[in-house]
């Protein structure tokens, strides 16, 4: 994720946004896997982990979680 959003309205954009990203890479995921493409299906899958990751710090940050501070 390039920038916070502050608002509440922005997180939940941006939830939205990682979600329909998330859902997106499942469906490329699903549809190499049907194609026997070990290799692209390994892609996809490794780029669906930033998109989680990235979907489940914003809804931490809408939960109202503390920040980590920055190591």
């Amino acid at each position: 994720m390039a920038r916070k959003p502050n608002s509440k309205a922005g997180l939940v954009l941006s939830l939205g946004s990682s979600t329909i990203a998330v859902v997106r890479s499942v469906n490329r995921m699903r549809r190499k896997r049907g194609e026997q493409d070990r290799l692209e299906t390994a892609n996809a899958v490794a780029g669906l982990l930033p998109l989680i990751t990235s979907a489940l710090l914003v809804a931490r940050r809408l939960r109202g979680h503390p920040q980590q501070p920055a190591a």
